[in-house]
């Protein structure tokens, strides 16, 4: 990209836009961890930065629940664990590829947050008449923000989502109606992949834009 193609008098300075660029370009869904702690603060940061996110009508429907019992932790684990072989089950002939892919990092990370969108969200209907899910948009927001803000710190984060919603709502004591969405690890690590993880496992690789990229029809 050229260094200052910015014509607009809002664009931020070209390091600033430089430096936004790289975090989204080198984010990584992360798989392993150190057990370090995150620095003072650094932690409330990040959430601060999921809860200044967009949300459809603004109803800012997400919820975070940081796990600090060591109990809880192993046993949103094993809940993890039981969903990881279910799923392997499921994917029949690619099992044995998949059983050999890290897929979390609930036990090693120094912080875990539960994300859930809260309860009582039918009341919200700006922006939702016709499209409910919505509010699961707007969550996804958040959990971006968080992505990109720890990546910037050189913290690294990943997105568990093998689990029973139902199950992880029980284990956590939400609400009736709220629906849990994520189970974020954070936490340092000794270096981010160069790639996706699943690109260098050759799990799936990058579509290319023309793939993802329409005009007027999609054809």
């Amino acid at each position: 990209m050229p260094k200052n193609p910015h014509t607009s008098p809002h664009a931020f300075p070209a390091s600033d836009i430089d430096a936004v660029y790289r975090a989204i370009r080198e984010r990584r869904d992360m798989r392993h961890f150190r057990p370090d702690p995150l620095e003072d603060g650094q932690l409330e940061r990040l959430i601060h930065a999921a809860h200044m996110a967009p949300s459809v009508g603004y109803m800012q429907p997400w919820r975070f629940l940081r796990i600090t019992d060591p109990a809880l932790r192993k046993a949103i684990h094993a809940h993890v664990d039981e969903e990881r072989i279910a799923t392997a089950d499921a994917l029949g002939e690619r099992s044995d590829e998949f059983m050999k892919l890290k897929v979390e990092g609930i036990l090693a990370c120094a912080e875990v947050l539960v994300v859930g969108l809260t309860d009582k969200r039918e009341k919200y209907i700006f922006g939702r008449r016709t499209m409910p899910e919505m509010d699961l948009a707007s969550a996804s927001c958040a959990i971006q923000n968080i992505w990109l803000a720890a990546r910037a710190e050189g913290i690294g984060m990943g997105w568990v989502s093998l689990f029973d919603p139902a199950r992880i709502r029980e284990l956590c004591g939400m609400p009736e109606g709220s629906q849990p969405i994520a189970v974020l690890c954070i936490g340092h690590v000794e270096e981010f992949y160069p790639a996706p993880m699943l690109e260098i496992e050759e799990w799936d690789k990058r579509k290319a834009i023309n793939k993802v990229l329409y005009e007027n029809a999609w054809k």
